[in-house]
């Protein structure tokens, strides 16, 4: 499992490459991102989620959505 720094580290990258992607805040982004079964199954550590690219998680997380 990463570090809680490197982890939330990671979800700044995803949460701006969402803000960048679909044109919203950065805490609407957030919102989305923290409210999305990706963040769920991103701390959830058997799933090793978290060992994925930033842009791959941004990608479900916008699959989600739609």
């Amino acid at each position: 499992m990463l570090s809680d720094l490197l982890m939330w580290n990671k979800i700044g990258r995803i949460v701006t490459l969402l803000s960048d992607r679909l044109n919203i805040t950065s805490e609407r982004a957030l919102d989305l991102f923290y409210t999305s079964r990706t963040c769920k199954l991103m701390h959830d550590p058997s799933t090793q989620i978290y060992t994925f690219s930033d842009a791959y998680i941004a990608e479900d997380v916008i699959r989600e959505l739609q």
